[in-house]
């Protein structure tokens, strides 16, 4: 099945409960511990989806659209200031599986301009070990020196 274009997916097992995983993808303190700096998070529907990274200026935000505890999560995304990709324009969705004692993770990452997907991409293949990592009770692989929000 051939997924619509302009889509980023990724498919992860992480040897962690779903509990554990959804806990650091929606509690601020958890999620800076393996993404951003200072997050603020009020995972329910219509509540804020906002996280600084390594700057002011670099600045996710949107709105959380659905929460199921333990197994979904999916928000609206984009950079503050940013006019190719603002805030709200594209949307992530989390779906968790358990597996084993373990999670299957599937992200998609829709709604993004062709030329921001590659810059995401790259971005989610360095967050994403970095969840796998603290989930599963390591310290997270060193942060890079800068995110690129202008793509």
């Amino acid at each position: 099945m051939a997924l619509e274009p302009k889509v980023i997916e990724k498919v992860i097992t992480i040897d962690a409960s779903p509990e554990t995983v959804f806990r650091l993808l929606t509690d601020p303190v958890q999620y800076v511990t393996w993404k951003g700096r200072l997050a603020e998070l009020e995972p329910r529907r219509g509540g804020a989806f906002r996280v600084e990274f390594g700057s002011a200026k670099d600045i996710a935000a949107g709105k959380y659209v659905e929460v199921v505890r333990d197994r979904r999560v999916v928000f609206t995304w984009g950079w503050e200031g940013n006019e190719m990709v603002p805030p709200g324009s594209s949307t992530v969705e989390i779906d968790l599986q358990p597996m084993g004692s373990g999670t299957r993770l599937r992200l998609v990452h829709r709604g993004l301009p062709q030329e921001a997907i590659a810059s995401h991409t790259e971005g989610w293949d360095y967050f994403l070990p970095r969840l796998v990592d603290v989930a599963e009770g390591r310290p997270a692989r060193e942060a890079p020196q800068h995110t690129d929000a202008t793509t």
